[in-house]
């Protein structure tokens, strides 16, 4: 997976994470739950707020 996977990386967060309300998650703690992702390969620095605002409103939408 890359940053691009959006909607995958949401639902594999989702399946990692099923008691957390994706709402309340703070961006670093996002940043970290992504990139120890198993099948996440990609630069972490280009994990930046734009993307990491996406993969958080495709994780809202995977869980509800």
């Amino acid at each position: 997976m890359r940053w691009t996977d959006v909607r995958t990386i949401a639902i594999e967060l989702a399946e990692a994470h099923p008691a957390v309300d994706p709402k309340t998650v703070r961006f670093v703690d996002l940043h970290n739950w992504v990139v120890t992702l198993e099948d996440f390969h990609d630069d972490h620095s280009h994990g930046g707020e734009k993307v990491l605002e996406a993969i958080q409103a495709a994780w809202i939408d995977e869980v509800e």
